[in-house]
C-alpha cells in the first residue's frame, strides 16, 4: 500500500457540524449587523476560522470581534453541536478501514480548535481512534490552507508528509494538504463541488465516504 498513513479533516469529513456552526454564525453576525443568508454564510466561512477573518468582520459589522463575542460564540455553537450533531454517513466504516490497513497511523487534522474538535469525535464515538492524534490549527503558527497542521500530524506519525494520504472536503483543507505535500482525497457528495476541489489540487474525489473503505482496499492489493 504506497500510503503510510491517513489524516482525516474533521468538520465536513466525519461530523456533519457545518450546517450547524454556519446557522449560529449567521445568527450572531446578523445580530451585529451584518446580514447574510445561510449559503453565503457557508461559502464564505467554509474551511475557515472565524479568528483569522476578524477583519473582514469588523469591516461588515462596524464593530471589535473582542474575545467576549468569540466566546460568545464558541459557547453557542458547542451546545447545539452537542445537541444536533451526527456522523457523516459512512465516516465510522472509512475510520474503522483506515485504522486497520495503516496499522493505526491516522490523524484528525483540523483547523478548528481543539476543544471542538475533540468534543465532536466523542460524540459520534470515533474518539478511540484518534485519541494522541488530534491536531488543531489553532494550535499551529498558521492554520489552513497553510500545510502545518498535516505537516504536524505526519510528524508525530513518524511517516513524511509524502507517504500520507488526507482526507479533505473544501478547497482550503486540499490547498493545505497539497502544500504538506500529501496526496489528497476530496470527500464530494455534490458534484457541483467537484471542479472547485480538483482546482485545489485533490488528486480524486469521494462521493460517498463509505467508498473509503473499498479504495483503500484497491489500493492495498494493487
Amino acid at each position: 500500500m504506497k500510503f503510510k498513513a491517513i489524516l482525516f479533516d474533521c468538520d465536513g469529513v466525519l461530523v456533519d457540524s457545518e450546517p450547524i456552526v454556519n446557522a449560529v454564525l449567521r445568527d450572531l453576525l446578523q445580530a451585529r449587523g451584518w446580514t447574510m443568508s445561510l449559503e453565503q454564510c457557508a461559502r464564505f466561512f467554509t474551511g475557515k476560522t472565524v479568528r483569522d477573518e476578524r477583519e473582514v468582520i469588523e469591516a461588515q459589522t462596524g464593530k471589535p470581534l473582542t474575545d467576549d463575542w468569540l466566546n460568545q460564540f464558541y459557547l453557542q455553537r458547542n451546545r447545539e453541536l452537542a445537541a444536533h450533531l451526527q456522523v457523516i454517513p459512512g465516516a465510522l466504516a472509512a475510520v474503522e478501514a483506515a485504522f486497520a490497513l495503516v496499522q493505526q497511523r491516522i490523524a484528525c487534522a483540523s483547523g478548528a480548535d481543539r476543544v471542538k474538535v475533540e468534543m465532536q469525535l466523542t460524540k459520534v464515538g470515533l474518539i478511540d481512534y484518534f485519541a494522541g492524534r488530534v491536531f488543531s490549527g489553532h494550535e499551529m503558527a498558521r492554520s489552513k490552507p497553510a500545510p502545518d497542521v498535516y505537516l504536524a500530524a505526519a510528524q508525530h506519525l513518524h511517516v513524511p508528509a509524502q507517504e500520507c494520504l488526507v482526507i479533505e472536503d473544501s478547497p482550503i483543507g486540499v490547498s493545505a494538504g497539497v502544500a504538506a505535500g500529501a496526496t489528497v482525497w476530496a470527500y464530494c457528495p455534490l458534484p457541483e463541488n467537484g471542479p472547485a476541489l480538483l482546482g485545489a489540487g485533490a488528486h480524486a474525489l469521494l462521493p460517498n465516504m463509505a467508498d473509503l473503505a473499498r479504495w483503500l482496499v484497491a489500493d492495498a492489493v494493487c
